[in-house]
């Protein structure tokens, strides 16, 4: 991606990490102890495949919006990250905050990008924190009071008090679907993840893990990536691994 800023070198950052789960050492082929947020092989397998992100909107429309900004779409970008906050994703809502505030690919507003970092800020993340105090800093005494005016609408849609009930609506949708009972008892069944050869059989426990279908776990492993995310290293086949799980997507919409 050409022309980084510093946030959205983070947000490929934390989209590959969500994806291919790469350690530090990894990345310079040293032998490493596990890392919070890491993946196995099978579960990464797992989360960017097309029936896993059809179940996680934020996941997807994220990846989606990385997408765009990669072809230099920064307006489809920007509409992606929306729908991606819309279901309670801090990295989207930051991603949308630093276009706002650069006026890329929507009209420039930095009150309202302030607005949209804070509420990225929400649960505490430390990267999001340090851009919200940067942005609060350079905004003007009108500029500020404007913010706090627009952050009460912001947070009234996408806050997570509205937004973390809507994705977990939809996680435990998913669940149900599993024997059609309200019990997601999985038993012996096996997931066929579509792909070359005839696609790749995966055990449904690992499939449904918990830390990727309980609300509690799923909102747990989404800060351990975000965080974890501030000490990591990406490469480039890995970054061709998220780019080319997006594209698989591209078709597929997300539901309520």
């Amino acid at each position: 991606m050409k022309n980084q800023t510093p946030m959205t070198k983070m947000l490929t950052m934390t989209l590959a990490c969500t994806l291919v789960a790469l350690s530090p050492a990894e990345a310079v082929g040293q032998k490493s102890k596990p890392q919070p947020g890491k993946l196995s092989q099978r579960q990464q397998q797992v989360v960017s495949s097309e029936a896993f992100l059809s179940d996680h909107p934020d996941m997807l429309n994220r990846m989606r919006a990385m997408q765009e900004l990669e072809r230099g779409d920064a307006e489809r970008a920007a509409n992606y990250f929306k729908r991606a906050a819309h279901y309670a994703d801090k990295q989207s809502q930051a991603g949308y905050a630093e276009l706002l505030w650069k006026g890329h690919g929507v009209p420039q507003d930095r009150p309202a990008a302030y607005a949209w970092m804070d509420l990225a800020s929400e649960r505490g993340y430390t990267l999001f924190l340090g851009f919200r105090e940067r942005y609060w800093n350079a905004l003007s005494e009108q500029e500020r009071l404007r913010a706090l005016e627009v952050g009460e609408t912001i947070y009234a849609e996408y806050g997570d008090a509205v937004a973390k009930p809507r994705m977990e609506k939809i996680l435990k949708r998913a669940l149900r679907k599993i024997t059609g009972s309200r019990v997601g008892f999985v038993g012996g069944l096996t997931i066929i993840i579509p792909g070359p050869g005839g696609g790749t059989s995966i055990n449904a426990s690992t499939y449904y893990n918990k830390r990727f279908w309980e609300p509690k776990q799923y909102w747990h492993w989404q800060e351990e990536v975000v965080e974890g995310a501030r000490h990591g290293t990406v490469t480039v086949s890995d970054l061709v691994q998220v780019r080319e799980a997006a594209s698989s997507q591209k078709s597929a919409d997300p539901g309520d």
